[in-house]
């Protein structure tokens, strides 16, 4: 079997950045998949679930409401491995066309105070496996070591 597009990325050289994973045709739409990568593969810890599922909750909740991009998002939800996220959106995008949209989005993670959007039985299959805390500190992190000052070691995929 052919490898799909993710497992070709060479993960040693990946630094945490924001990139265009892939982009795919939808009818006549163009769909853009990106790699929100917090953390450096193989080199520093994964993220924990319950953080990981708060910044789910509070990514999908803040960018389904965007006054801009509500009506673009399809998707925003964890990877397997747990060094990001991907977000999927209808256009035609390169990873620089999103990063002011991530410096919104991560401030707002990094301060949001209140109970988590979802966070109960009724609304979420797992609603006790959450971290606010932690998730606030993450999205700091990723503001300051990542998306302030971003340059194109963190935009496009390095080379295999």
């Amino acid at each position: 079997m052919e490898k799909i597009t993710s497992f070709t990325i060479n993960h040693l050289e990946l630094l945490p950045g924001v990139y265009v994973s892939r982009k795919d045709k939808a009818g006549d739409a163009v769909i853009t998949t990106f790699d929100l990568r917090m953390t450096r593969p193989n080199c520093e810890p994964v993220m924990n679930t319950a953080e990981m599922h708060t910044i789910e909750h509070l990514a999908a909740t803040f960018l389904r409401n965007h006054a801009e991009y509500k009506e673009k998002v399809l998707y925003f939800g964890p990877m397997g491995c747990r060094t990001g996220f991907y977000l999927l959106l209808t256009g035609d995008y390169e990873s620089k066309d999103i990063v002011p949209l991530m410096r919104e989005l991560f401030a707002f993670i990094r301060d949001y105070r209140d109970e988590v959007p979802g966070a109960s039985a009724r609304d979420c299959g797992n609603y006790l496996d959450m971290n606010l805390p932690m998730a606030n500190y993450l999205a700091d992190k990723y503001l300051r070591e990542v998306l302030d000052g971003i340059d194109e070691s963190r935009l496009i995929y390095p080379a295999n």
